[in-house]
């Protein structure tokens, strides 16, 4: 008698997350990340993380020292400085388009392996929301996971 194998079925999970920045900066959401894998049941997939605005960014970045979240933000702030008589877009005010260019640089999604139910991460790898203005905002979240 021959055994046919049938695939694991697929799950796939959407949820979102809230952030609520204080103004510009990184802000951590691995584990709110690594909560919805775990509250969804995947153990074997992927994680994909989308931010739905123009104004902030995700990245993956150093965790573990904070001296390197500084330095980037000093960094983007040397690379689009606000205020420059060039950019035209302003109607929201003076940190309105350097925040597009910022979010152009950088990302609005991350997608991260999971084996076993974590996320496979480096030792000294964080999922960051990267917020480019200056006001405290309401960031939405999207996140999808996908797998068995």
């Amino acid at each position: 008698m021959t055994k046919i194998e049938t695939p694991p079925l697929m799950s796939i999970r959407h949820d979102r997350i809230e952030v609520r920045t204080k103004g510009k900066g990184l802000y951590e959401i691995t584990r709110e990340v690594q909560s919805k894998i775990d509250t969804c049941g995947v153990r074997n997939g992927t994680a994909t993380v989308f931010v739905q605005h123009t104004s902030c960014s995700l990245i993956i970045m150093e965790n573990a020292d904070p001296t390197a979240r500084r330095d980037l933000e000093e960094f983007f702030d040397r690379l689009v400085p606000e205020d420059a008589d060039y950019f035209t877009h302003g109607s929201e005010g003076s940190d309105d388009m350097p925040s597009h260019i910022r979010m152009v640089l950088t990302r609005t999604s991350e997608t991260v392996p999971v084996v076993d139910g974590k996320m496979q991460l480096g030792t000294w790898q964080g999922i960051f929301l990267f917020e480019h203005r200056r006001a405290p905002h309401r960031r939405k979240i999207f996140v999808t996971i996908m797998g068995e």
